[in-house]
């Protein structure tokens, strides 16, 4: 069973974003699912507790006492790695939300054209996600890494060391280039590499400098002086792509 959840604090906006939610499941008889609505961030959260957390989370922006960039934030520190939808009526939100990590962002009021193709890709990655997993050899053993656990990658001498969500690290060996071991991650629009040594997840980074990553959960990646202005601009291009799809 998909459990959805719909928070905006607007009645009016809340109804017709709550009946597009449920004509798109209704059309889709296969798609098990169940739509909860809520009026506040705070509700949210406590529904977010007493069900064991949502599969998809369908936000407004601008709520009262907690924003939804607000109950998004919470939700990543509690864990959740669920994707979520913004709905706001400003277009200004998009590069604020990406520290949430949002999967898409739609401008109110929500219309069925914007709205259906955007919940069809969501789902559809959701769907494929958990068949991505990154195989890696360990000495006398083989792990298996799933991608949206992969926070970033380190190249050192031959081995290759993975950062992982929780504060895990995996340390596998390597023939040849860090490009060459990672390359199944590159495939992945999420994935970044920073010379030649690195390998980040922009959905983990917490902040850009001048000169560095700083990562969710801790860690800091260098960025080499010449390749600075082609990161930054992938990664900003990452961020608005995000907050735009």
């Amino acid at each position: 069973m998909l459990k959805i959840a719909l928070c905006d604090d607007e009645p009016g906006q809340r109804s017709l974003t709550g009946g597009l939610l449920r004509e798109y499941m209704e059309q889709r008889p296969s798609l098990a699912a169940r739509l909860t609505v809520v009026s506040s961030g705070e509700e949210l959260l406590e529904q977010a507790e007493a069900e064991g957390g949502f599969d998809l989370y369908v936000l407004d922006v601008i709520m009262p006492e907690l924003s939804g960039i607000d109950v998004g934030v919470k939700l990543r520190e509690l864990g959740s790695d669920a994707p979520i939808i913004y709905l706001t009526t400003s277009p200004d939100y998009a590069v604020a939300s990406y520290n949430a990590q949002a999967a898409g962002y739609l401008l109110k009021p929500v219309e069925r054209e914007a709205l259906f193709p955007l919940l069809d890709r969501v789902l559809k990655e959701l769907a494929q996600e958990e068949s991505r997993i990154l195989t890696v050899k360990r000495r006398e053993r083989v792990s298996l890494l799933r991608y949206a656990d992969i926070r970033y990658a380190e190249g050192a001498n031959h081995s290759v060391i993975f950062y992982l969500a929780g504060g895990q690290t995996v340390t596998a060996g390597r023939r040849g280039s860090l490009e060459e071991a990672v390359a199944p991650l590159l495939a992945d629009e999420r994935f970044l590499q920073v010379g030649t040594s690195y390998l980040v997840n922009m959905l983990y980074v917490d902040s850009l400098e001048q000169d560095c990553f700083h990562m969710r959960e801790g860690g800091r990646v260098p960025i080499p002086r010449l390749k600075r202005s082609m990161v930054r601009q992938c990664f900003l291009d990452f961020v608005l792509k995000r907050g735009m799809a």
